[in-house]
């Protein structure tokens, strides 16, 4: 295995009272063990989270020291090689193909790309209906619009994924509707085994957005392969970080293909990738398919490389502390507020963020409270429901819903949505659960509930 690359600063961080994770060897700030309540600016006992909500994991030193090297050399174009392997793009894809368990991968410049590509390179035509999740990111129906599809939405549940029954019913309703993108939001997977039955059942095409999924395992097995491809996300708020970029994963030679033509692999520069099928999979295509121009460069591969390393690691780390949040919320505050349940078959889990539903006697004048007790006290909690926030289907104009979707609505109207940053120390999320703890004792004693 390689040795990361340290500075004397950051052996000395590491082994310091810090314990940051070889991936991310930066001690957040000097300040970060102290209990935010000594510091809280209201002059008041209540918990005040003191850290940034949006803090990123950086680059580990190797990332850099590669990425740099890279820019000295000017080779940033994936192409600019001798070698297919030589390309920082191909060894990138090469290691995500080897995490996940894909035989092919192509990198993009971003997931929405590679959404976009599953749709196109498994023939979906200008006008034709795709089913998707009435709960995901907007990024979801600007990729099924982007390729010329029509998205039909399909309920999703109190657990945050794609209802079943419904999901059958919309089959049955459009019967020639031949695509299924299912997105794994937040990475929780729904029943994807009966998912997979009901698409073979009516003669559909499942494709899995699985941005939010890198690490997630069903029944054994990474994320991705109950489709036919997946999309992985390298966006900054992912478990691998570069700023913006994604995968195409595939096992068919035909997907692999194309894609890397659309992406970019003009004349015979499919022979400067490694995780592409043999020469005659590319048939005609580089002369009758479009050049989107739509490539990872070396600059993003660089930064992604030593992040995959530790993702099994940083996985383990989020997930014990999810677990005590989990716990902590659960056994002071589980008669106001429901977290949703994994699915059964689900193996591995990534809890990256934390989402919990208030309870139904939250009116939309408590839930407006709630949110704003929790922002006053420095922890920005996201209202799924909210009328701005892009994972709310009304919000959705350029591909609205033409249907309406009660369920769907009902479960956004109260879910909430926090980030955990890796980069933060163990106590702040103590502060966490005291600030959301403390923001739903407030509101009900304002109305006068118990």
């Amino acid at each position: 295995m390689t040795m990361m690359l340290f500075s004397k600063l950051t052996v000395l961080a590491v082994f310091g009272a810090c314990d940051a994770l070889l991936t991310n060897p930066v001690q957040a700030s000097s300040t970060a063990s102290v209990k935010s309540r000594v510091i809280n600016p209201l002059g008041t006992d209540r918990a005040y989270v003191t850290r940034d909500i949006k803090t990123p994991d950086p680059i580990p030193e190797e990332g850099q020291v590669e990425a740099l090297e890279i820019m000295k050399t000017g080779r940033l174009y994936r192409y600019n090689v001798a070698k297919a392997d030589e390309s920082a793009v191909s060894k990138c894809e090469m290691e995500i193909a080897a995490y996940t368990g894909h035989k092919y991968c192509v990198g993009l410049n971003s997931c929405g790309s590679a959404l976009m590509l599953l749709l196109k390179t498994t023939g979906l035509k200008h006008g034709e209906k795709v089913l998707s999740n009435a709960f995901t990111f907007g990024a979801v129906p600007s990729a099924i619009e982007h390729a010329g599809g029509k998205a039909v939405y399909v309920e999703s549940d109190m657990d945050m994924v794609m209802d079943l029954g419904d999901m059958e019913k919309k089959l049955q309703e459009n019967p020639d509707c031949k695509h299924v993108l299912i997105s794994h939001m937040r990475g929780k997977l729904a029943d994807m085994q009966g998912i997979k039955d009901l698409c073979d059942k009516y003669d559909a095409i499942l494709l899995e957005d699985c941005a939010h999924s890198l690490g997630v395992q069903y029944k054994g097995k990474h994320s991705g392969h109950m489709g036919v491809a997946c999309a992985v996300s390298s966006q900054s708020y992912k478990m691998i970080n570069s700023g913006e970029g994604g995968f195409l994963l595939t096992d068919d030679p035909d997907i692999a293909a194309q894609t890397a033509v659309y992406a970019g692999a003009y004349e015979a520069l499919s022979g400067k990738h490694v995780t592409v099928p043999e020469k005659e999979y590319f048939k005609d295509y580089p002369t009758t398919i479009p050049n989107y121009s739509l490539r990872m460069s070396n600059l993003a591969a660089s930064v992604i490389r030593p992040q995959i390393k530790t993702l099994d690691e940083r996985i383990a780390k989020y997930n014990a502390r999810y677990q005590k949040l989990h716990e902590n919320l659960a056994t002071r505050v589980g008669d106001h507020l429901s977290i949703p349940k994994l699915t059964p078959e689900v193996s591995t889990m990534v809890h990256d963020s934390m989402q919990f539903i208030l309870d139904e006697k939250f009116d939309q004048e408590m839930i407006e409270n709630f949110i704003e007790e929790c922002n006053n006290h420095g922890l920005p909690v996201e209202l799924f429901g909210h009328k701005t926030n892009a994972r709310n289907f009304v919000n959705w104009g350029f591909a609205p819903a033409n249907a309406p979707l009660p369920k769907t609505a009902d479960m956004l109207s109260r879910a909430c949505d926090v980030r955990m940053p890796l980069m933060w120390d163990d106590e702040d999320f103590e502060d966490m659960a005291d600030v959301i703890v403390e923001a739903i004792e407030k509101v009900i004693e304002d109305v006068g509930l118990e």
